[in-house]
C-alpha cells in the first residue's frame, strides 16, 4: 500500500524512479458484467507506439494545427519542439533557471493559443521562487505566463514572456497546474488546494487555491494582464471573479470534449475522482472525497445557507478506490485524460480514457451511462507492451483526435501514441 505522502508526491517519485508498484493489490482487468452495453465494446488491450523518447518527466504535450509539430514539456522547465524529422536539438524554451522543482513543483502546464498558427502565442504554468505578494511562510509562487514563438514555430522568442497571473502556493505539492483553452476561446487554469491535509477548496474570497479559473487572455482590464469574462459565476457576487468552479483538491489534468470540461482530482486517503465541470460548480473538497465524506462520519450535500445560498456539492462522474481486486480499477493518483475521437482504435470511440500514476501497464476507460446521474462505468484497458508504462504522468490528444500518453517505463521517459494492440 502506498502512503498518502506518496500519493501527493507522484511527480517527485516519477523523477526519482521510485519502486514499489501496487500491482499485486490492484488486480487484473475485469469488465463489470452489470455495466451498460456501451462499455462492453471497449478493447481489452491497446498498444503504445513511441513517438519521442529520451525524456525524463514529460508532463504535457500540445499539437500545432499548422504542421507536423508537437511541443513536449519536461517538468524541469524545458520545452521541446518535435517535428517529422525528429526533436530539435535545442529546447524550444528553457526555463530551468526560472523554474523550481522538488516535491510537485516544476513546469506543470502547457497550452497553445487557439490561434497559434497566426499569433504564435503559447501559455505555460510553472513554479517560481516566491515573488512579491507571496506570504513569507508560503513555499513558492505559481506563474501563468505567455510566450511568443518565432514565425516557423521552432523557438520561443527571447524576452517574449508576459506574466498573466501569479498564484502564491503554500506548499510544494497539491499545486495543480494544467491549462486548457475551451471552445469559448477562454483560458482555463487548474489550481490545487495547496497542501496541508484537508485544507483549501471552499474559500473563493481570498485566493485561487482549489479552483478552476476562466480568463480572457486576449484582453486586459486595468492593471491585470487579462480580463474576466462577464459570464463567470462570481461576477457581481461575493468571491473572486476569476473563478469558474471550485472545491478541488489537486486537479491533475483537465481537458475539453466539445463543450464538456473534464477535471481529474487526486484524492487524499481513499478515493480518486474525475469531474464533469459545470460553471459555478462546487466539487466538494474538503468536505467530500469522491462521493464519500472526508474525515467525518456524516457530511452535507450542500453548503450552509449563508455560503452562496446553500449550493450543492456536486459528485464526480468517475471514482475509484485505493484497492479493488474485483474490477482492477484502483490506484493512488488519478491522471486525467481525454475523450477518444480518433480512428486508429475505433472501439475506444467516445470513451473517456485516463489512468493512474502507478500505471503498471494499464489505462482506464469510462463511458457515459444511460442515466446521466449515475457514475460512469469504468474498466481497465491493458497495454500490450505494458513495460513501457510503469509511471503515467499525462495525456495528449492531437488534431485528428488520436490519444497520446506521457510517462516512464523500462525504456525511460517518452511520448507514446495509443494504437491497436499488436
Amino acid at each position: 500500500m502506498v502512503s498518502p505522502t506518496g500519493r501527493r508526491r507522484f511527480l517527485s517519485m516519477a523523477v526519482a524512479g521510485a519502486t514499489g508498484l501496487a500491482g499485486s493489490s490492484i488486480g487484473s482487468a475485469v469488465t463489470d458484467p452489470e455495466s451498460p452495453a456501451s462499455i462492453d465494446r471497449l478493447p481489452e488491450t491497446v498498444g503504445l507506439e513511441r513517438v519521442l523518447g529520451g525524456l525524463e518527466a514529460p508532463v504535457a504535450v500540445e499539437f500545432a494545427a499548422d504542421g507536423d509539430r508537437r511541443y513536449v514539456a519536461e517538468r524541469d522547465g524545458r520545452l521541446y519542439a518535435h517535428e517529422s524529422d525528429g526533436r530539435r536539438d535545442e529546447p524550444f524554451l528553457d526555463l530551468r533557471e526560472t523554474v523550481v522543482t522538488g516535491g510537485e513543483r516544476g513546469l506543470l502546464g502547457l497550452s497553445l493559443h487557439p490561434d497559434f498558427a497566426e499569433n504564435r502565442r503559447l501559455f505555460v504554468h510553472y513554479s517560481s521562487p516566491s515573488r512579491s505578494g507571496t506570504p513569507a511562510d508560503f513555499d513558492h509562487t505559481g506563474v501563468l505566463a505567455a510566450f511568443e514563438a518565432t514565425d516557423d514555430g521552432g523557438r520561443a522568442k527571447p524576452g517574449s514572456e508576459r506574466v498573466i497571473l501569479e498564484i502564491p502556493q503554500p506548499k510544494n505539492y497539491h499545486n495543480g497546474g494544467d491549462i486548457a483553452f475551451g471552445p469559448d476561446g477562454y483560458c482555463y487554469v487548474a489550481i490545487g488546494a495547496g497542501g496541508g491535509g484537508g485544507g483549501g477548496g471552499q474559500d473563493v474570497t481570498t485566493d485561487f487555491l482549489g479552483g478552476i479559473l476562466r480568463l480572457d487572455v486576449d484582453e486586459r482590464a486595468g492593471e491585470k494582464a487579462y480580463a474576466v469574462p462577464d459570464g463567470n459565476p462570481l461576477v457581481g457576487r461575493r468571491g473572486l471573479d476569476e473563478y469558474y468552479a471550485w472545491g478541488f483538491r489537486n486537479p491533475w489534468r483537465i481537458s475539453f470534449d466539445d463543450g464538456d470540461l473534464f477535471a481529474a482530482d487526486v484524492g487524499e486517503n481513499d478515493y480518486e475522482e474525475v469531474n464533469l465541470v459545470e460553471k459555478g460548480g462546487n466539487y466538494g473538497w474538503n468536505i467530500k472525497e469522491g462521493t464519500h465524506c472526508y474525515d467525518a462520519d456524516e457530511c452535507p450535500d450542500e453548503t450552509p445557507g449563508d455560503v452562496r445560498g446553500g449550493e450543492p456539492l456536486l459528485d464526480p462522474i468517475i471514482e475509484y478506490p485505493r484497492e479493488n481486486a474485483e474490477t482492477g480499477v484502483a490506484g493512488v493518483s488519478v491522471i486525467g485524460g481525454y475523450v477518444y475521437d480518433g480512428e486508429r482504435v475505433p472501439s475506444l470511440a467516445d470513451a473517456y480514457v485516463f489512468g493512474d500514476f502507478l500505471a503498471s501497464g494499464r489505462l482506464f476507460a469510462a463511458t457515459r451511462p444511460e442515466d446521466g446521474n449515475d457514475l460512469w462505468p469504468t474498466t481497465v484497458v491493458e497495454v500490450a507492451n505494458g513495460e513501457r508504462l510503469e509511471r503515467l504522468l499525462s495525456f495528449g490528444r492531437d488534431e485528428e483526435g488520436e490519444l497520446y500518453v506521457l510517462g516512464t517505463g523500462v525504456d525511460g521517459g517518452g511520448l507514446y501514441r495509443v494504437i491497436p494492440a499488436p
